[in-house]
């Protein structure tokens, strides 16, 4: 059995990405790992980032981004599909650039990769999620922040990137069939300085007008997190590759870790009473299973 790595990214080290994090975080356990690298802005850093890891399985395809393509997010799509056409493990294992796992999941991923190896009924391998907002210690177990995904699929059976690459499907849109795991895709898509944060998030709600944003970060003002101190904090422990980019936190002071929103600020989704209602339901009543929230798959077994 063999096991690809694979992912999309641009502008990784001018948008903060964790992407030599992610990188490494299944770099153990996969045979090769693909990445589509688009046209980066002048100052950016990836394919350096990138080549500092040093590994032979790392192969970069160089691509340019169609900004025709740009709207309602369909470049992901396309990257993801570019990357994922070269892949030729018998799994592909699909991280976006700011999601690691980790290193205590890769025994059980691998077991169960194995266990299924045969069985042709099932599609791909559902992941669980944390995500987590401003800072490395607070996350959002909420309604509308998905609660799992698919992230490993199999190779060649006509599997292709799904919406603004969120997710997979059968060329003819037909759902996966896949097994639920207990494995976690740490999501860090939201711990950025606010003024990265604020630029990064420019960025892609441009890229899904239509048109891309050639914004410097420093001609605004930061993103609010808004009150930290209402967020749940996470007791766990994080994936050892993310240690270093730890150690580098230092936008604290630019954080509200009180439970008091500031004058005139607009509330972020989680923040909002009709999900809070929501959520508290999920995560309450129905052991933390999301209900009217997109669900893009059919569980066959539970590994």
């Amino acid at each position: 059995m063999t096991i690809s790595g694979f992912t999309m990214v641009r502008n990784a080290t001018r948008f903060y990405f964790p992407i030599k994090e992610s990188i490494k975080s299944i770099l153990p356990i996969v045979d090769e790992f693909i990445v589509a690298l688009g046209n980066c802005s002048p100052d950016d850093k990836t394919e350096e980032e990138i080549l500092s890891i040093n590994s032979p399985k790392i192969r970069i395809i160089h691509r340019v981004w169609d900004e025709t393509r740009f709207i309602k997010g369909t470049i992901f799509k396309d990257e993801t599909n570019a990357a994922l056409k070269e892949c030729k493990g018998d799994w592909c294992f699909y991280l976006q650039a700011d999601e690691v796992v980790h290193e205590k999941d890769l025994d059980y991923i691998v077991k169960c990769c194995n266990k299924y190896q045969n069985n042709t009924d099932v599609d791909g391998i559902l992941f669980k999620y944390f995500h987590f907002w401003g800072d490395y210690w607070h996350y959002l177990p909420y309604h509308g922040w998905c609660r799992n995904e698919i992230r490993i699929i199999r190779n060649n059976i006509g599997v292709e990137s799904f919406r603004d690459a969120i997710s997979f499907r059968h060329k003819n849109n037909n759902k996966l069939h896949v097994v639920e795991t207990d494995a976690y895709i740490f999501h860090y898509g939201w711990v950025r300085p606010p003024k990265s944060m604020k630029s990064k998030k420019n960025e892609q709600d441009s890229i899904h007008k239509g048109k891309a944003n050639t914004e410097n970060e420093s001609n605004n003002v930061g993103f609010d997190y808004g009150p930290l101190g209402r967020l749940p904090k996470f007791n766990f422990s994080h994936p050892d590759v993310m240690k270093e980019r730890m150690n580098s936190f230092n936008w604290e002071d630019n954080l509200n870790y009180s439970k008091k929103f500031p004058k005139n600020y607009v509330f972020n989704k989680h923040e909002k009473t009709k999900y809070k209602i929501i959520s508290w339901f999920e995560n309450n009543l129905f052991g933390g299973k999301q209900y009217f929230g997109f669900n893009n798959w059919k569980t066959v077994a539970k590994y």
